[in-house]
């Protein structure tokens, strides 16, 4: 029988990977609602952005398994690189700095009970 597992990619978030896997590590292996009860106690900048990608995983979930919030568990989550902006910004004595406008991308995988 084959496992039933749901995937969600979002792509271009205009945060930098490093604030989103701090709190992608605190919910990786474990269920749905147990990850959507921890994660309004975290202050980090990218709980809203993690919390939008289960909810849009489990939505996927229902729509092509009928499965519950309960029956889900994040199996795999990954924040990786996207191409990122590079901006100047001007120094003193004529100097020029470059600035780094880091992106990221999630791959997110649901595993159904």
């Amino acid at each position: 029988m084959e496992e039933k597992t749901v995937k969600v990619k979002i792509k271009n978030i205009a945060q930098s990977p490093l604030k989103l896997r701090l709190v992608a590590d605190t919910v990786r292996g474990k269920s749905v609602d147990e990850a959507l009860t921890i994660l309004p106690m975290i202050r980090r900048k990218g709980v809203k952005t993690i919390e939008k990608a289960i909810m849009s995983g489990v939505a996927n979930a229902r729509e092509m398994y009928g499965a519950n919030q309960d029956d889900l568990v994040i199996d795999k989550i990954m924040i990786n690189e996207a191409p990122m902006f590079k901006r100047t910004k001007f120094r003193a004595k004529g100097r020029v700095s470059i600035i780094f406008r880091r992106r990221s991308h999630i791959n997110l995988e649901l595993k159904v009970k």
